[in-house]
């Protein structure tokens, strides 16, 4: 796949436009398979979960041939609905068993674990702000489950090098590594990093049989941990021009949706809150990557401050903003996100559960033709 992420609108309908959903299921898997390079744009609010698999229906695939693409959109949908109920920050399940420490390893920072197949997705996350998915789970279950590090920090530290940084994503599956949202943790083992990253190492510290690897003492280069120094720099108010008597359209990091109230008249804003940034910090290229999106957005401004501080000062005359989980303090008309199936709502305590829910509405909503 593409690992440059443009921002402009062309190109973005352009990926759409190219989607094997048929190939992704075979393949997604692997590091060079064919993924669809979306996952920015959705967790930005660019596009939606229903978008993509609507276009994709379009093109004439039932949804049975495509079921495992289908499955990996409501994934996302699923994670936003955990975290419509639960705080995130918290263990959804269980409490992590045997946690050494709080912080990362180093060598998980400084991408020099050892295994080729991690340290070159971490180093491409630096780069491009992208990590494979299966490299993730990789990533996750070395520091929780080798390094015996608490899932919390580590999912931190990775959401703020991610372009498609979701925190519901983001938490909940580093929960599922760590078994703090499941039923038991994540391993994997040389043999399967390297099938799926194309690497061929042997006599690592993870060449081993699973029952093995489960019981393995902490490797000593994964006992020294740090805790990341994360910094977001947040750019100044741009706010010059103000229509009297007009609503407030609110955009933020979840939301740069360029269709959202198309037309109409209003006072369009970036919402930049220091105090969200704060607890949920970002690197420089996740706050260009917003920003180069926001431009789509025609008018355009950004404030910089709260949203108590942003309605004291302009007194909007209605303020509309889109649902989502990590909106604080939020105040006016909250509109609905344009989610797969609006109907199946509501904690399920796994996605086997929320897809047999789910599965019936799709069919329903997107009968075959």
């Amino acid at each position: 796949m593409k690992l440059n992420f443009p921002a402009d609108l062309a190109s973005i309908q352009e990926r759409i436009s190219q989607i094997d959903p048929v190939k992704y299921g075979k393949t997604r898997n692997y590091t060079d398979g064919a993924v669809t390079g979306l996952s920015p744009y959705i967790s930005r609010g660019v596009i939606s979960t229903h978008q993509v698999l609507k276009k994709v229906l379009e093109r004439g695939y039932t949804l049975r041939e495509i079921e495992s693409f289908v499955k990996e959109l409501c994934w996302r949908d699923y994670f936003q609905r955990v975290a419509q109920v639960k705080d995130l920050h918290l263990e959804i399940r269980f409490p992590q068993m045997t946690v050494h420490n709080h912080g990362i390893p180093s060598q998980i920072v400084t991408a020099s674990t050892g295994i080729e197949g991690i340290d070159n997705a971490v180093k491409l996350l630096y780069s491009s702000g992208y990590m494979h998915n299966h490299c993730r789970m990789y990533t996750a279950s070395l520091v929780c489950n080798i390094a015996q590090s608490h899932w919390l920090h580590p999912a931190q530290w990775m959401y703020y090098h991610l372009l498609d940084g979701d925190w519901a994503s983001n938490a909940c599956s580093w929960q599922w590594v760590a078994g703090a949202n499941s039923s038991k943790k994540y391993f994997a083992n040389q043999e399967n990093i390297n099938k799926f990253t194309h690497t061929s190492q042997k006599n690592t510290y993870l060449d081993k049989e699973y029952e093995a690897i489960e019981k393995i003492e902490i490797p000593a280069g994964l006992l020294n941990t740090e805790i990341y120094p994360f910094t977001t720099a947040l750019p100044e108010s741009t706010v010059n021009q103000w229509e009297e008597n007009q609503p407030a359209f609110i955009y933020n990091y979840y939301n740069l949706d360029p269709d959202w109230h198309q037309g109409e008249s209003g006072n369009r804003i970036l919402l930049i809150e220091p105090e969200f940034f704060h607890k949920y910090p970002v690197g420089k290229q996740c706050m260009d990557f917003m920003l180069a999106l926001s431009k789509n957005i025609s008018g355009i401004q950004i404030f910089t401050g709260s949203f108590n501080e942003f309605t004291d000062k302009f007194n909007p005359s209605e303020v509309y903003y889109k649902e989502h989980p990590l909106n604080s303090g939020y105040k006016g008309i909250q509109e609905e996100r344009d989610w797969i199936s609006r109907e199946v709502t509501g904690y399920y305590p796994s996605f086997f559960a929320y897809w047999k829910k789910i599965e019936k509405n799709i069919i329903r909503l997107f009968p075959e033709k």
